[in-house]
């Protein structure tokens, strides 16, 4: 398998990055994961972990998405592409902080939020990414 090779790309042209991503990310050379949005469910129960908690959900879907990215054979940093759904845009730095751990610094992902007027389950955030190994 070819190596992949993972470019920042930062233009003065267009808004500077305000948060934990970057303008855009050129990938060449690359095996692609595209994953399904995970909400906050707990592996093996149907129940979001704590309704109404959205920086625990954010934390569960995060897990989730590391363990399907792991079962690709990536990681975080494999991540080129994110979105992240919120219920109530009110919620963003609390997600934005949580989501921003789990990248080094500097190799935020390209990245797009968006508020939904409703998401699985009652769900506060959802989040799906492509990833590139």
């Amino acid at each position: 398998m070819s190596e992949f090779k993972r470019e920042v790309v930062s233009s003065d042209r267009a808004p500077a990055a305000v948060g934990n991503y970057n303008q855009g990310i050129v990938v060449s050379g690359a095996r692609t994961l595209y994953a399904s949005g995970q909400i906050g469910l707990v592996p093996g129960k149907p129940e979001l972990g704590i309704p109404g908690d959205v920086a625990q959900q954010t934390e569960q879907v995060l897990d989730n998405l590391g363990a399907v990215l792991e079962a690709a054979g990536m990681g975080f940093a494999n991540v080129a592409r994110a979105t992240i759904y919120l219920a109530n845009m009110s919620d963003f730095t609390t997600v934005d902080e949580i989501y921003g751990r789990r990248f080094e610094p500097g190799l935020h992902p390209a990245r797009v939020t968006i508020e939904a007027a409703a998401l699985p389950k009652g769900a506060l955030v959802e989040i799906d990414v492509v990833a590139v190994a």
